[in-house]
């Protein structure tokens, strides 16, 4: 990590692209369900175990870096449960939350350049946070106020794509024209376990291998797709996949952000060599709702929650800032009163949102001028007119 806690510049990155699998801990219970071993290097009682691979791709990530990796995370939690207020109160129309998936997000968005471009599903936020986003502008979809939250290019990340798993195909189209514009920068696409079912993911890994393109497909499986359980879709581990492509592929305990920062480093450090993409399984899990609009107590058990629950991963780094040192008082303190002072700016951006004009419909459609939709214009605000210029029927 860079020293200032943000983003590590392009020598930051590293590893042995030879190497073979590297051997990481073994999750007890519903993270690991015999499957395949998952790269850990905090464990879920905040005790870090070495790692002969990953330990040196992360060798910079001293304690104060540790710190702002907690403080991120305490701060997207606190975005995440005032979106969820607002929209509990009237202020959104919905909100996608993002509980129990902050290590995946803060530990791979930090590992990204400011030149890398991101694609993401609707539940990123908290990779929008670590590009810079303005908090209002994570919310004005979800406010009904515009059909977009922000301009891509100012924050080099695309605004989020609902439609399941189609930013993968814009994620390898972006990285084919990197490699034609002879840069180093990276693509990183996200999604979650249910996309991998969706024929634009598999597409976009076909071209990606055949182009080798400069991307990461990074996929949170929060081992639910909605109210289906990622059993259901996929009988072995869903990394397993991409090597049916040429993509080498790993799997890492996705609670874990140093872990998460680590081979994401190391997806990096083989997209900008030339090494073409890579497939990341962060293995976590959604402790909340699909969306406000979900209730997740009538598809899942109780008692994997409280699983899920003993996994927190803030809880964990928590315990180890705490077991070096670092977690006393005043700095506590500081990142609550840091987190709450995000939450603040995220209210007030969205209660003083100004609406939209009507024919704000209009804007953005294309990114030149259209006569077609021009004409459509004017005869939607020569209708709106004809309102104010009907007489007022008087009382009766």
């Amino acid at each position: 990590m860079a020293q200032d806690g943000t983003r590590p510049g392009p020598g930051s990155t590293g590893g042995n692209d030879d190497a073979g699998p590297a051997s990481g801990t073994v999750l007890p219970g519903p993270a690991h369900a015999g499957a395949d071993d998952l790269v850990q290097l905090i464990d879920h009682h905040g005790v870090r175990h070495p790692h002969g691979h990953y330990d040196a791709l992360v060798a910079d990530v001293d304690g104060a870096a540790l710190q702002r990796l907690y403080e991120d995370m305490v701060v997207v939690r606190r975005i995440d449960a005032e979106a969820t207020a607002l929209q509990r109160q009237g202020e959104l129309a919905l909100w996608p939350p993002l509980l129990g998936q902050e290590a995946a997000q803060i530990g791979s968005g930090r590992a990204l350049r400011s030149d890398d471009f991101v694609f993401s599903s609707y539940r990123e936020n908290a990779v929008a946070y670590c590009r810079g986003v303005d908090l209002a502008d994570i919310l004005r979809v979800w406010r009904g106020n515009a059909s977009s939250g922000w301009d891509p290019y100012t924050i080099n990340m695309a605004t989020p794509q609902v439609i399941i798993g189609a930013q993968t195909l814009h994620a390898t189209g972006y990285a084919m024209g990197i490699v034609n514009d002879g840069a180093d920068s990276v693509a990183v696409a996200y999604f979650g376990d249910g996309a991998t079912s969706q024929g634009d993911v598999n597409e976009a890994m076909v071209f990606a291998a055949s182009y080798q393109a400069p991307v990461i497909f990074f996929c949170q499986n929060n081992h639910w797709a909605i109210s289906e359980p990622v059993g259901l879709q996929a009988h072995v581990p869903i990394a397993r996949r991409a090597p049916g492509f040429g993509i080498p592929s790993v799997r890492v305990d996705g609670n874990d952000v140093l872990a998460c920062l680590a081979v994401t480093r190391e997806a990096l450090a083989r997209a900008r060599s030339g090494g073409g993409p890579t497939f990341i399984e962060a293995v976590t899990y959604r402790m909340g709702p699909h969306t406000t609009a979900d209730d997740p107590t009538r598809y899942r058990d109780a008692n994997e929650l409280e699983d899920w629950a003993a996994r927190d991963p803030l809880a964990r780094l928590a315990t180890l800032l705490d077991s070096l040192g670092l977690l006393d008082a005043g700095y506590t303190d500081s990142v609550k009163a840091r987190a709450d002072a995000v939450a603040a700016e995220l209210r007030e951006g969205c209660l003083s949102m100004p609406e939209p004009a009507p024919s704000d419909v209009f804007k953005h459609v294309y990114s030149t001028p259209n006569s077609w939709l021009d004409r459509q214009q004017d005869h939607y605000e020569r209708y709106l007119a004809s309102f104010a210029q009907a007489p007022q029927e008087g009382p009766r």
